[in-house]
């Protein structure tokens, strides 16, 4: 019988041993075959004839490629620019390869194995290398390049809120593209059609045309292409659902392959951690556990309930808060250092902001964060919003939740239109996403150093790299004094920030300990040049508050540091300092056009972010909504409330274990066990409310529970 019909067909397939030739075909061609040099057995130049491919060289291909897709997304993140970086260092592609051996991380690695399971599933679904490589890297281009054009212009890299884009915003692409970006994308197509070029010269010597399954048993062929593209996409798939998830067997194997979440700073997070594991690490994190009585019925009673609270509280006050510019001050890590345990300093580097507090609404603010986290503390002020009650694995909403949000009610939309809420923050825009995020909040200007908006006033003070307090202040109330409207203004400072290095010319302080441990050179080098910092931001706040006090029109700051400089190692050994170590100061003041000047709240001790939109209503004894009547009653029962603390600098797996930390009046810690019924009710309360703004349905949205009744 005739070898070529008996029914039995070869299947090839590039990982299995053997010379690969489709079914079928003979081993020696057809003398017309041979001359005419058209046919699979016959190619390249002067009739020379063509060979498949072996295996092993579609093995060791589709790892080299592999390699260069993830090179070339590389390239697309790694920004060369003089940006002042945070101590976030420029990190290239080698610096992602060299760390494998120099400190046994292995996220290059993971970065190839996510892109290789895709890599696969493509060449499964096409059935030929020769087609599928070539896709593959003309998309990576394609990526590179707008990631690269994104991150020149507004130095940020392509998020998954971005893919919006792809469906009725896509014409916002064009905003990515710098401006001379044409003959840079015309390299790009130059580079695309050279992989084109090469391709097309592979397939023609490659006699098996780049087959990856031969088409000989054609169900056993369909079976082995389908297990190949469900099983990689299977794991891809739940790689992707459960990688943010603080716990999961994802997250936990993205850690072990070196995965450090960078979330401060997009840019430098896709340096470090490759533009693949940071993007899909940021598709689905998990917000919240839906609280078990969740439902609509339940949102309209709690609506109901805190609309009766409202009425209530509003019987008793006359004033509107919008009838008053509210000025939110986030003063970079602005702590008393005297605080600090064990610690003495020869001189008050505040002696301003401790006179303003003596005489107004002040206290002490629990900070979720120490030496970092600002924009946990930010988002937690403008909405009211706690991160105790959110899920360990979101670790910064203004990466992974509010991007991809439909409802973001905060404090400024009180305001009105969008024209009434101004943003300053004196330094690159994109750090924590803020230009979007500001954009989302309904601000209608963010000032900061890049952008169409460029802050006006950008001295710096000797050798700081940062803008001073003094010039962001200034930026600010030129753009207050300029118009009789009232505002909301947000103004987010730098000149703080770490690190700390004698900076200051004829810095004269001086820090020793006071106990049995030393400080180190570096330490007392930081928290000396940090203090004169201090002093500086403690003077320009006062002048701030003199040119408001000479307004005519009322204005009500709200000022708080938001973490403590990430310096005081020597205190930080002792566990027993956590909770010294994350208490800020804060005050809310109006200025002598405001009914409530020199007013102080009674409840005003300890606090958190989260109720400062309510203690302001109350210092200036305004009407509130349901949620600001909510919170103010949760303020009486519970004063300041964050996620577990630990005296290390904020890192982005974010939560260590432990409960919530709860503060009465006093400052005394809570435990949740021993709550009343009442405050038991609070919280559960809140977070229901939180569910639903933030992971639910948003059936609050239309029941008026953010308005305040006119």
């Amino acid at each position: 019988m005739d070898s070529r019909n008996n029914g039995i067909e070869k299947l090839t397939i590039a990982t299995v041993g053997g010379e690969s030739t489709d079914a079928g075909e003979r081993k020696h061609p057809s003398n017309g075959e041979a001359s005419g040099g058209r046919g699979n057995a016959r190619g390249g130049r002067g009739g020379r004839r063509a060979r498949p491919f072996e295996n092993w060289v579609y093995a060791v291909l589709f790892v080299l490629f592999d390699i260069i897709i993830v090179a070339i997304l590389q390239w697309g993140v790694t920004q060369s620019g003089t940006r002042v970086q945070l101590a976030s260092p420029l990190v290239g592609l080698w610096g992602v390869i060299s760390k494998m051996w120099t400190n046994l991380n292995f996220v290059f690695v993971l970065n190839l194995l996510l892109v290789g399971i895709i890599y696969l599933i493509v060449l499964m679904l096409i059935n030929r290398f020769w087609i599928a490589t070539p896709i593959m890297l003309a998309v990576s281009i394609i990526i590179a390049v707008a990631e690269r054009s994104k991150v020149e212009i507004r130095y940020e890299v392509i998020l998954p809120s971005d893919l919006n884009f792809l469906g009725s915003d896509t014409g916002s692409l064009l905003s990515f593209l710098p401006s001379g970006s044409g003959t840079f994308i015309a390299m790009a197509v130059v580079v695309v059609l050279a992989f084109v070029a090469l391709f097309l010269y592979l397939n023609r010597i490659d006699a098996r045309k780049g087959r990856m399954v031969a088409p000989g048993n054609k169900g056993l062929g369909a079976v082995l292409r389908i297990l190949l593209i469900m099983l990689p996409g299977l794991f891809f798939c739940f790689y992707a659902i459960q990688v943010s998830t603080v716990g999961s067997w994802a997250n936990s194997f993205s850690s072990a392959m070196g995965d450090i979440p960078s979330m401060w700073d997009s840019v430098y997070d896709a340096q470090r951690n490759g533009p693949v594991v940071s993007f899909i690490r940021q598709l689905n994190p998990k917000i919240m556990d839906m609280p078990s009585n969740y439902s609509e019925a339940t949102m309209q009673a709690i609506a109901k309930k805190y609309t009766t609270e409202a009425t209530s509280i509003n019987a008793t006050r006359k004033q509107s808060m919008t009838d008053s510019t509210v000025v939110y001050i986030l003063s970079e890590s602005f702590s008393d250092p005297s605080r600090v345990p064990g610690l003495s300093i020869n001189k008050d580097p505040m002696p301003n902001v401790r006179s303003i507090k003596e005489h107004t609404t002040s206290g002490y603010m629990l900070s979720s964060g120490y030496g970092g986290g600002t924009a946990n503390l930010e988002y937690m002020g403008l909405t009211g919003l706690s991160m105790a009650n959110f899920d360990s694995s979101l670790t910064s909403p203004y990466q992974q939740l509010v991007p991809g949000e439909a409802w973001t009610p905060t404090i400024n939309r009180l305001w009105g239109g969008s024209v009434n809420s101004l943003a300053f923050h004196p330094y690159e825009p994109s750090m924590y996403s803020r230009a979007g995020n500001y954009k989302k909040f309904g601000f209608s200007h963010f000032y900061s150093l890049e952008g169409k908006d460029v802050i006006s006033h950008r001295r710096k003070i000797d050798n700081s790299p940062y803008v001073s307090d003094a010039s962001a202040y200034q930026s600010a109330y030129e753009e207050m004094s300029s118009t009789k409207r009232n505002q909301f203004v947000q103004i987010i400072t730098m000149q703080n920030h770490m690190p700390y290095h004698s900076w200051y010319k004829n810095n004269e302080f001086k820090v020793h300990s006071t106990t049995s441990s030393q400080l180190g050179s570096d330490e007392t080098e930081s928290i000396e040049t940090y203090a004169k910092g201090m002093e500086y931001t403690d003077t320009a706040t006062r002048t701030f508050l003199d040119q408001l006090d000479a307004l005519d029109k009322p204005v009500t700051v709200v000022f708080y540091g938001d973490h403590l400089p990430g310096i005081y190692s020597t205190a930080g050994e002792d566990s027993g300092n956590s909770l010294a170590l994350h208490l800020t100061d804060y005050f809310i003041w109006s200025n002598k056009a405001s009914a409530s000047h020199d007013q102080s709240d009674a409840n005003s001790e300890y606090s958190s972010p989260n109720f400062f939109s309510a203690q302001a209503a109350q210092h200036m004894n305004a009407k509130v909504s349901p949620f600001l009547a909510f919170l103010t009653e949760l303020h009486g029962k519970i004063s300041a409330m964050e996620p577990p603390v630990v005296n290390k600098i904020q890192g982005w797996s974010r939560i260590p274990a432990g409960q919530s930390i709860y503060l009465d009046a006093q400052g005394h810690p809570m435990s949740s066990s021993d709550f009343d019924k009442t405050t038991k009710q609070l919280m559960a309360d809140y977070r229901l409310i939180q569910y639903d703004i933030t992971a639910g349905n948003g059936y609050l949205k239309n029941t008026g529970f953010m308005d305040i009744a006119k």
